[in-house]
């Protein structure tokens, strides 16, 4: 027993480690799942720049204006009290001696006309049709701006109903209104002319009284009056007014710049928001009784579309210019330098096809030309303008004008060989040569261009525009100048949020 004991005592139990297994594909998950969520978090915090596609396209400057309405117009007046009943209707074209209106000083006319129905004439179905088809231009063309509008509107059919049943009556009235004992009185127009029942204090106005304080539509809306059939009147009252003549004039504020705008301009084209409707005018600058400018545009039609009106809102249409339409967001300036076009130099390889300027350096050895390659972002007839922090050329360096179609010269990146091309020695006596007659030039003149951020190539490059119009949000630019841009390339939508050369993420 005692040895079965020992033995037992003297086996050890040792535990059975498993080999450690390598899950090689959880791995390559997890670095890909932290790849991803890396690129995710990058793209989400990366600052996104906004894209636009040039179009074709064009600008029109419209400016507002509000000017006075001069006609010649004459006002009527009553010559005794009365009751008014109207005869011809807003905007009708009378002759001498068509009735107007008639005044009853006893306010009789409406009572007789009530008892004996057969004195005036039933209106027609051709009247009811004309009526019919008034109230429904009307009704499409209210607006709620313009409630005042209504009133206007009802005075005038009132005119125009009175016109069709008392037409084939008016003739006999007078003698039915004196049989009866009413004191009734027909008046006629003495002038040929349009009729108009908004009365005003302008009706005598004179291109030489206009000020500035006659604008003030506040003070011009109480003292509009615009009578009624039936209403009572004192004598001296204004009752009407007859339009004379088509002839028609706009007379508004001019600041500087419409002076300068549109000052040497015999013509305009103006265009009228509340009914759509355009017209030229001849154009003329006077001097106001307050000593400002003013312009006045005359018209010979369309009078009777503004009959009513004294006021009246307009806008100046400009010259339409079509070009390439941007954003005025995309717009930035840089400045460059102004390089002669006859310092232009081919060189830097052996083919000697990229574009640049033989500058001159300076050495213990002595005076040489070496060729700088430089980008051209535009030119005029006199300057090419180059990049100032793009090439190395820099205020102050002396250009030497080439002597040849193709100049072989230094260049300081190397050849296919890997070596730089040295001037020899004629190369330097050409360039002194070419100095002694005035053939250098020292960059100093610089100047500053308006463009925009190309990036197409998927990095921002500067581009030049030439702006022909502009307003708050686009700008017309020139199309098809060298070294500009075209149809449908892409450019930065705010160019305040990238700099230049800066990759492009979309």
């Amino acid at each position: 027993m005692g040895s079965q004991k020992k033995k037992t005592g003297n086996h050890k139990i040792v535990r059975y480690r498993r080999p450690k297994n390598i899950n090689v594909g959880m791995i390559i998950f997890a670095i890909i799942f932290v790849y991803m969520s890396f690129s995710v978090y990058t793209y989400l915090k990366r600052e996104k720049v906004q894209v636009y596609e040039v179009v074709e396209g064009s600008i029109v400057n419209e400016k507002a204006y509000t000017g006075i309405i001069l006609r010649e117009e004459s006002t009527k007046y009553t010559d005794r009290a009365g009751y008014i009943n109207y005869y011809t209707r807003e905007g009708k074209r009378a002759g001498v001696g068509t009735c107007i209106y008639s005044i009853d000083e006893m306010g009789s006319v409406s009572g007789f006309l009530a008892e004996h129905p057969e004195v005036g004439a039933a209106l027609s179905e051709e009247n009811l049709l004309d009526l019919k088809k008034q109230l429904t231009s009307y009704s499409l063309a209210y607006t709620d701006e313009n409630f005042r509008s209504v009133y206007d509107r009802k005075y005038s059919l009132e005119a125009q109903v009175l016109e069709y049943a008392n037409f084939n009556t008016l003739d006999n009235l007078d003698e039915l209104m004196a049989r009866e004992g009413v004191n009734f009185h027909q008046v006629v127009s003495d002038q040929a002319g349009i009729v108009s029942y908004a009365v005003d204090s302008y009706e005598d106005l004179d291109v030489s009284q206009i000020s500035e304080e006659m604008f003030d539509q506040t003070a011009y809306s109480v003292s509009l009056t615009r009578v009624k059939s039936n209403e009572m009147l004192p004598p001296n009252s204004p009752v009407c007014k007859i339009v004379t003549s088509d002839d028609w004039s706009i007379v508004f504020p001019m600041t500087e710049e419409d002076i300068v705008a549109y000052g040497q301009a015999s013509s305009l084209k103006v265009t009228f928001p509340a009914s759509g409707l355009r017209a030229e005018g001849s154009f003329s600058t006077i001097i106001g009784k307050d000593g400002k400018p003013y312009g006045k545009l005359d018209f010979q039609e369309y009078m009777i579309q503004f009959l009513s009106e004294r006021f009246v809102e307009f806008e100046i249409e400009s010259e339409r210019i079509t070009g390439l339409k941007i954003p005025a967001s995309a717009v930035t300036e840089k400045t460059f330098y102004l390089v002669p076009l006859d310092y232009l130099a081919k060189g830097g390889d052996k083919k000697g096809s990229a574009t640049g300027f033989m500058k001159e350096t300076y050495s213990e050895q002595g005076t040489s030309v070496v060729f700088v390659p430089a980008t051209i972002y535009y030119s005029t007839e006199e300057y090419y303008y180059i990049d100032i922090q793009e090439c190395e050329i820099n205020a102050g360096d002396f250009l030497v004008k080439p002597t040849g179609p193709n100049i072989a010269a230094e260049d300081e990146a190397p050849d296919a060989a890997g070596e730089t091309m040295e001037e020899t020695h004629e190369d330097a006596s050409k360039a002194a040569r070419a100095a002694e007659n005035e053939g250098r030039f020292q960059v100093s003149a610089s100047a500053a261009l308006q463009g925009v951020y190309n990036i197409n190539k998927g990095y921002a490059i500067f581009k030049q525009i030439e702006v022909l119009a502009s307003n708050d949000e686009y700008y017309t630019i020139q199309k098809g100048v060298s070294y500009g841009l075209a149809v449908y390339d892409h450019i930065v939508l705010d160019a305040s949020t990238v700099e230049e050369g800066k990759q492009i993420y979309q």
